[in-house]
């Protein structure tokens, strides 16, 4: 059985801010949806896993640096229906505390980098990310 299709998944992102830009990650051909759009990075939550070490375990394997999570954010409901998914998207606003992000996955990421409001708002961006953008709007102001 498969998190996000046979049951909904619970996937936990990374609103990682430094100098007024998040930090993104564009999906590779191996993501488990939304392949090609750009992301705050994260991912599944497993079974007996507090939320924090989802995060910093999935920012760790796969952009090699850690984070530190600071608030959570309002819950968003990810539904993709071309794909026929169902997440429950949770994410963190964290700060970089060791090393700078680069790709450890390849096939999950494809690229990546600092992007300001602004920049974020004329990307493609998954369904989550967009939400997370409207969520961050008033936020990143004061992080």
């Amino acid at each position: 059985m498969k998190k996000g299709i046979d049951y909904v998944g619970v996937g936990i992102g990374a609103v990682i801010v430094r100098d007024g830009k998040i930090f993104l990650s564009k999906r590779g051909k191996k993501a488990k949806n939304e392949v090609g759009k750009w992301e705050c990075p994260g991912g599944g939550l497993e079974f007996g896993e507090q939320f924090e070490d989802c995060i910093k375990r999935e920012i760790k394997e796969e952009f090699d640096c850690e984070i530190q999570p600071l608030e959570m954010v309002e819950p968003v409901n990810h539904l993709i229906p071309e794909e026929n998914q169902h997440w429950v998207a949770l994410a963190y606003i964290c700060k970089l505390t060791n090393g700078e992000p680069k790709i450890a996955e390849p096939e999950k990421s494809e690229a990546i980098g600092w992007f300001t409001i602004s920049e974020m708002e004329t990307m493609s961006l998954t369904l989550a990310t967009k939400e997370r953008l409207r969520q961050m709007k008033e936020r990143i102001k004061h992080v």
